[in-house]
């Protein structure tokens, strides 16, 4: 892992004479909002540039909630819920008693009946399975196992973009405007060289650090950085912004992430089959340049040799 790791480090100081670069960036306050103006120069080397504004609620409020995974934290949050719920909903001929063992709490279930002892505890634990899954959900967990099964729990980057698109939809009429043709890959070209261009902030490991640096989209536009998953999650929800109804998938290999549109493959270009679709690849993460269909060798060792693992991004509008 730590070769690979230098390996793509050597790779992208290679390219450096290929980079995004982010000519200008600036972010005004004007009423109940934040203007941002962009520069930057495209995968032709072209000057691009982009104004726009976000709401303070969605630069501030949206997500707002979201925080590193701490395992301690979070079973302690969860059994309270649980505990709640078997006072609220009492077991039937036996009573549930909470204990600390090895540093965790526990449920314990007693009664005279061992029939009703046991539908109790099957009951407790779909009250637990429940619980956590509600958990997961309001505070954007997942659990997430890496094409070499490693297991762990990430942010849900799928619902985080899927939450982040009405904030986006402002970003439509301006970019259309700009590429001048409603044309899949020029969109999604133009949307790629922005992201790209923006300064780019390490991933930490997606299955130890639990969340720790990753920026929902617009918090990343407001700090002017991410890395890899982050880019990832804002391209993909600038591009369900400019297209409600293509479907998408997030690409993870180790300590990367790029995102797949189910659109045809040209020769030569970089795809995979996922769940019977058929999807393009692009690399959002930058500062290398790459066009959709085109990726840096690791990552096309990567695909090559099955090492990744693919969420979907469908459309809700199927």
């Amino acid at each position: 892992m730590k070769t690979n790791n230098i390996l793509l480090c050597i790779f992208l100081m290679i390219v450096a004479s290929v980079q995004a670069k982010q000519v200008k960036f600036s972010k005004q306050s004007q009423d109940n909002q934040y203007v941002f103006n962009y520069q930057w120069l495209d995968h032709d080397n072209q000057a691009q540039s982009m104004s726009f504004a976000l709401t303070k609620p969605a630069l501030f409020e949206r997500f707002r909630m979201l925080k590193t995974y701490q395992s301690e934290f979070v079973h302690k949050s969860i059994m309270l819920e649980v505990k709640k719920k078997l006072r609220d909903q009492p077991l039937q001929g036996a009573q549930a008693f909470f204990k600390h063992l090895d540093g965790k709490m526990v449920i314990q279930v007693k009664g005279l009946d061992n029939k009703n002892v046991a539908l109790a505890y099957e009951r407790v634990r779909e009250i637990e399975e429940e619980t956590i899954a509600q958990y997961y959900k309001r505070n954007y967990f997942q659990v997430f196992t890496t094409h070499d099964q490693q297991t762990g729990v990430k942010v849900d980057h799928v619902n985080i973009a899927s939450d982040s698109v009405a904030d986006f939809k402002v970003l439509k009429p301006i970019i259309l405007d700009i590429v001048a043709i409603e044309n899949i890959r020029k969109v999604t070209n133009y949307v790629l060289s922005f992201v790209q261009s923006i300064p780019y902030s390490t991933l930490e490991s997606r299955v130890t650090s639990s969340g720790a640096g990753f920026n929902p989209p617009a918090k990343l536009l407001w700090e002017n950085q991410g890395d890899c998953d982050s880019k990832m999650t804002l391209t993909a929800t600038i591009l369900r912004a400019l297209m409600p109804r293509i479907d998408m998938a997030m690409i993870y290999i180790d300590q990367h992430a790029f995102i797949g549109i189910a659109i045809p493959a040209k020769t030569g270009e970089m795809s995979i089959k996922y769940q019977g679709v058929n999807y393009l690849l692009g690399e959002p993460t930058g500062p290398a340049l790459y066009k959709l269909g085109k990726l840096a060798p690791e990552s096309e060792l990567a695909i090559n040799q099955g090492r990744y693992t693919a969420e979907a991004f469908h459309s809700d509008e199927d």
